[in-house]
């Protein structure tokens, strides 16, 4: 009130007015309760908010404390360690302790992220308050202030929605984690959670995929990279922005150094460093009909598979299955280039009734091969078709295909057993067998079987190797009857443990079903010197560092004598060096097999060894329709075969490269170049000698 208010209001007075005077103790006390009120929710206003907030939100910590236990993927290696794929659900995440975190990647994280990490209890107020300042000072969200502890927490316990609630109970959570938790469990914790971008989650995972590295391994620079990826993971990945990324990894350097953390040397040499960074797919799948199989022969054991970090050492060799897919795609190829040859000699010479290229459905023609170590029965290469992407569907396992006469090894090793030799003589002559058809039971009615040989004639008399090496069809027919079906049935249902043989001559030509990782198996009797091998692809399993399932000691059978088997691998020897497999050979390496073609042409094979791989190739139609024009085992499979040992030879030059002759095999050259073999079970034939009047007598 002012002087001239005063004045006023004495000379009123005086002159008796009634003038009403304000209740001054009343109006003041109302002022005071106003302001006490007023500075009551200044300062209490905000701490009864974030009161009420917090009374009713929940704080669950158990994610990241005593239930910990992340989702880890798994790796499938080969028989050398080398890595086939990766193998997970959801994250991509490879789990490393503490322990396993190189010292200076911890430094290099608090240089740029959390310098007082050790000191604060989850939140740094003065981090906040130089946010704060900061941001006030240009007006936007220049700085944060979050610790490595509320990061953890916001990645892990919290969703992305941005409320005041969200961030309040992030406070709280981390001061909740700190108290629970030692320093180092939140780091280790940390450094498997953060997601690093490329879907990689942790360092470690991010180190393998970015680097094809382990921790250790790691230089600076990369280390660097990877702990200054948590700010902005996507825009500061390496695949995706190398220089921005190498420059936020040199800041990290240079923080490091200014804390005296490193030496000039260490500054000078990381900032001038430019790591190499792999863009892979996160399975890194080298081999994807292998890792199908694998996770389809352990996922009953192992029902968390996926998740649980297993590591799966398998017999695989990686060069092997490199080679092995090169070659199924060469002989792949070959097919449809003759297909189209035979295309245009159709068109040529106007042939009738023939389907022009065009008209080929080629989505089904489709292959296999499998490739193992006959003595140890270790799976090395495994393809289950042409192209992956197109189907998935693994016919090296999974198939159940006819193989003809590739077959044909087995019914000549009974009769070799027998006591008959390669140089026999067998009747090539043509039969007509009469046999009573399905619908004859009801209506007495008689059919009959012709058969043939492939090229529509016959020898009379053929040595038991010239029928083989040749793949004739009556002479094997003549063998199997003179021997007896029931009799050859016996000996391979009981020694080889070939199941659902028909009790037919059928079975002459092949007529059995088999997986071509059945027929490679029982093939290992040949290719092992008369012992049948089970296959394997699983060595052991790993999780943690312990041995969780190794697979049963191999299972090894004689089925036959070595001397015996030997035999047997001379005669398809000489399938590939003269008779119908001639282009399987491969330059510098003795090989054995035998092709297989049933009826119309619709399974294709080829099934040999060299003196230490075994290999089976198979080429058909999916749906079990024809292929074109008389394609056969030799041409469509052999290639494949072929194609493959000339590269195994190049990737492993000591390989064995010649067949070794057991010392109870006699050896004899007849016609004065050719050589036989016998032992003393299957004997030389009796030969009659004439004696000459001028033939020196010998004693």
């Amino acid at each position: 009130m002012n002087i001239e208010e005063v004045l006023d209001r004495k000379e009123n007075r005086e002159k008796g007015l009634k003038i009403e005077v304000p209740n001054k103790k009343k109006k003041s006390g109302w002022k005071k309760l106003m302001v006490v009120v007023i500075l009551l929710l200044v300062i209490f206003g905000p701490i009864v908010f974030v009161g009420s907030i917090a009374m009713n939100l929940t704080y669950d910590t158990s994610k990241l404390t005593s239930e910990y236990n992340p989702k880890v993927s798994s790796r499938i290696y080969d028989t050398n360690g080398d890595k086939i794929a990766n193998v997970f659900e959801g994250r991509h995440r490879f789990y490393a302790p503490f322990d396993e975190i190189p010292p200076q990647m911890v430094e290099a994280l608090l240089a740029i992220e959390d310098t007082s990490f050790f000191e604060h209890g989850g939140i740094n107020y003065d981090a906040i308050m130089r946010a704060i300042i900061k941001d006030i000072k240009a007006m936007a969200m220049v700085e944060g202030a979050s610790t490595l502890t509320q990061q953890l927490v916001k990645n892990t316990l919290l969703t992305r929605e941005k409320k005041i609630s969200r961030k309040i109970k992030e406070l709280i959570l981390s001061y909740k984690i700190e108290a629970e938790l030692t320093k180092v469990e939140i780091l280790e914790r940390y450094f498997n959670e953060i997601y690093l971008g490329h879907n990689y989650y942790g360092v470690k995972t991010a180190a393998d995929g970015y680097f094809h590295k382990e921790l250790k391994d790691l230089t600076l620079k990369e280390m660097a990279i990877l702990v200054g990826l948590p700010k902005a993971p996507s825009y500061y990945a390496p695949t995706k922005n190398y220089d921005i990324s190498l420059g936020r990894a040199n800041r990290v350097v240079e923080r490091l150094y200014a804390l005296k953390w490193i030496d000039k040397e260490q500054h000078d040499k990381a900032l001038a460093e430019k790591p190499v960074v792999y863009d892979e797919t996160l399975t890194q799948n080298k081999a994807p009909y292998i890792v199908d199989e694998v996770i389809r022969r352990l996922k009953g054991e192992f029902p968390d598979f996926k998740t649980g970090g297993y590591k799966v050492y398998t017999t695989i060799d990686l060069k092997m299955q490199k080679a092995a897919r090169e070659a199924m795609t060469y002989g792949y190829e070959q097919a449809q280039k003759r297909l189209v040859a035979e295309n245009e000699r159709a068109i040529e010479k106007k042939i009738k009734n023939y389907v022009p290229y065009a008209d080929q459905n080629l989505t089904k023609f489709n292959g296999a091969m499998i490739s193992v170590d006959p003595k140890l029965g270790e799976i090395r290469a495994m393809i289950g078709g042409v192209d992956y992407k197109k189907s998935s569907f693994n016919r090296a396992t999974q198939a159940y295909r006819q193989p003809g006469s590739a077959f044909k090894p087995f019914l000549y090793q009974v009769a070799l057993d027998f006591g008959l030799s390669p140089a026999t003589k067998l009747v090539d002559i043509a039969r007509t067998y009469d046999f009573e058809s399905d619908q004859g039971k009801d209506s007495n009615e008689t059919r009959r079987w012709k058969p043939k040989n492939y090229e529509n004639n016959f020898k009379g008399l053929i040595s038991l190797r010239e029928a083989l090496v040749h793949s004739r069809n009556l002479a094997t027919i003549n063998l199997v009857t003179d021997i007896g079906i029931n009799t050859i049935k016996s000996k391979l249902t009981k020694q080889y443990g070939i199941k659902d043989l028909p009790g037919d001559l059928s079975l002459s030509l092949g007529s059995v079903t088999l997986t071509p990782e059945r027929f490679a198996q029982y093939f290992t009797s040949f290719a092992n010197g008369g012992q049948l091998t089970d296959l394997r692809l699983i060595n052991y399993v790993e999780q943690g560092g312990d041995t969780v399932w190794e697979h049963p000691e191999q299972v090894v059978k004689r089925v036959t004598e070595e001397r015996q088997a030997f035999l047997m691998t001379t005669i398809l020897r000489d399938i590939v060096s003269r008779g119908t497999g001639y282009r399987a050979r491969a330059w510098g390496i003795e090989l054995a097999g035998k092709t297989g073609t049933t009826n119309d042409s619709i399974d294709t094979w080829f099934v040999g060894y060299s003196p230490s791989i075994e290999t089976v190739v198979w080429f058909g139609n999916d749906d079990n329709s024809p292929l074109w024009n008389r394609e056969q085992g030799g041409w469509t499979a052999a290639p494949s075969f072929s194609y493959y040992y000339k590269q195994l030879i190049k990737i492993y030059p000591q390989m064995p490269r010649k067949f070794e002759k057991p010392d109870d095999v006699i050896e004899v050259t007849v016609e004065g170049k050719k050589k036989e073999y016998f032992t003393d079970i299957s004997k030389p034939p009796k030969a009659e000698v004439k004696a000459e009047a001028d033939e020196e007598l010998l004693f």
